[in-house]
């Protein structure tokens, strides 16, 4: 089996975790505002926020420490990184359920100190599970990584329909005195959307018995020689993780700050971040890619050295991974005419459809850098990785300050967009410096470019009076047949990629 051919079959593996996940998870967004609220939905917005920056604190940088380090001795690095996780996480959370009641207070949910405290034990369990999750990555043990990760996902949102739409209606009385009364006293209003965190736990919690093997595999380790080289290699990771969540983050914080008051006419500064906010959310669909293809790409990519994962095809991979991405950008764009009717069901989201095609490119040029930065985590030079990222956080920052004031979200839009091709830049320059990699940079280039004119040819196309179908995805097509011509040789009447 070939590599491409590998690869290929784990990241559509991984994906079909990942973006079952994601549709679930989209589900309960219309249970939980069919049961609550949005006043009380607003502490779950804030601390599933803060959570996001806590997973990163949690794990900082290990679970790629693993994936670097296991090659050498993978029992001993298994053993001593989850000895390391379990002693921090343990030490994280004991902190957060000592200030838990003063911590909720300072949000503004005095009395709500309970909540912190499920929200820690997620945390941890996230941490601790990290670990095992890697480990059947590494072993490539596929089945059993996204069979505990979706039935994890099952359990959390059964327990979502059990707690808000069975036993809620039923206290409530929407539906009457149906039913026994212990049914209806086992629903607790003060918990109210509490009740989401519980749920996230006990699918959480599920997650030990699923990884029962992995857990049982475990022999407690500890060696602070060790322990100080693998803090000094993960670190910068972590440091690079926070700074790239900000990078996402810090549009929409100055969207808000920077616009100027009734630079959208008819529009409040809140109305034009509602409609970039969820226009953005259409971007998911290259995030997914590209999270799927790393489950895949990095534990292969920084194992043990063979001749499989060299540079040649490190090189090989990027550019296929190019091509697929290429091809997403491109069928997004050309179809967002009724992919916005089906996601953004009031017509106001459509003012902001033009940032989808510059924020599905800017995710592009970002899933390009995470495949170049295979070469600072070999290399142990994770320290660049944090220094390259800053850089883009800077440049997001600067470009929204300066131009939202006159473009208004596309600024966020091309900002992004700026940061992520600097990135990408700088990585493949370092990496050229420090560990060259064959790259094909100049046919990355041409499929990008192609890909730029298959999406606005549209533009001029749809003044031709056939169905906009047609006229919007010819691009598309075009680009299909510049693929078959150029990447694929015909034997037997069968396709075979060439220079594979």
């Amino acid at each position: 089996m070939s590599i491409l051919k590998k690869l290929a079959g784990e990241t559509l593996s991984y994906g079909f975790s990942t973006i079952l996940g994601r549709s679930l998870n989209f589900l309960l967004v219309f249970v939980h505002t069919w049961a609550f609220l949005p006043a009380e939905l607003g502490i779950n917005v804030k601390l599933y926020g803060y959570m996001a920056i806590a997973n990163i604190v949690y794990t900082y940088g290990m679970e790629t420490a693993y994936f670097r380090f296991a090659k050498e001795a993978p029992q001993k690095y298994y053993n001593l990184i989850l000895s390391a996780i379990i002693v921090t996480s343990g030490l994280f959370t004991l902190i957060l359920f000592l200030f838990s009641d003063p911590l909720m207070a300072q949000l503004g949910y005095a009395g709500k100190g309970v909540f912190l405290k499920w929200l820690a034990l997620i945390l941890a369990i996230d941490a601790i599970t990290a670990i095992p999750f890697a480990k059947l990555r590494l072993e490539q043990k596929i089945k059993r990584f996204v069979l505990a990760k979706i039935i994890s996902i099952l359990i959390n949102v059964g327990l979502n329909l059990v707690f808000l739409v069975g036993l809620k209606p039923l206290h409530d009385g929407i539906w009457g005195d149906i039913g026994p009364q212990f049914l209806r006293d086992l629903y607790d209003p003060s918990i109210g959307a509490g009740y989401i965190f519980m749920a996230n736990l006990i699918a959480n919690a599920s997650l030990f018995y699923w990884l029962g093997a992995e857990f049982k595999a475990y022999r407690w380790e500890w060696n602070w020689k060790e322990f100080t080289s693998l803090w000094v290699y993960s670190y910068p990771i972590m440091f690079m993780s926070l700074a790239a969540m900000f990078n996402v983050m810090f549009d929409r914080l100055l969207l808000e700050e920077y616009l100027p008051e009734g630079f959208y006419p008819g529009q409040t500064s809140q109305d034009a971040l509602g409609i970039y906010g969820n226009c953005y959310k259409l971007s998911v669909f290259m995030s997914l890619a590209i999270q799927a293809f790393k489950y895949s790409a990095e534990p292969f990519f920084l194992g043990k050295k063979n001749h499989t994962n060299n540079k040649e095809n490190l090189a090989l991979v990027t550019h296929w991974f190019v091509i697929v991405c290429t091809i997403l950008w491109v069928g997004v764009s050309s179809n967002l005419f009724w992919i916005q009717q089906l996601f953004l069901k009031k017509s106001i989201y459509w003012e902001g459809i033009g940032v989808v095609p510059i924020l599905l490119l800017a995710n592009l040029f970002l899933g390009i850098y995470y495949t170049q930065s295979v070469w600072f985590k070999q290399t142990n030079k994770t320290y660049i990785g944090t220094i390259i990222t800053l850089v883009g956080l800077a440049v997001t920052v600067a470009g929204n300050i300066y131009w939202i004031p006159s473009y208004g979200y596309m600024a966020c839009a091309w900002s992004f967009l700026l940061s992520s091709v600097i990135m990408t830049l700088m990585c493949y320059i370092g990496g050229q410096y420090f560990d060259p990699t064959p790259y094909r940079w100049m046919e990355a280039l041409v499929y990008i470019s192609l890909g730029a004119l298959a999406i606005y040819s549209g533009k001029y196309l749809s003044q031709i009076s056939i169905p906009l179908f047609f006229t919007q995805n010819a691009g598309l097509c075009v680009l299909l047949a510049y693929l078959l011509v150029k990447e694929f040789q015909w034997k037997g009447g069968k396709p075979k990629i060439k220079n594979n």
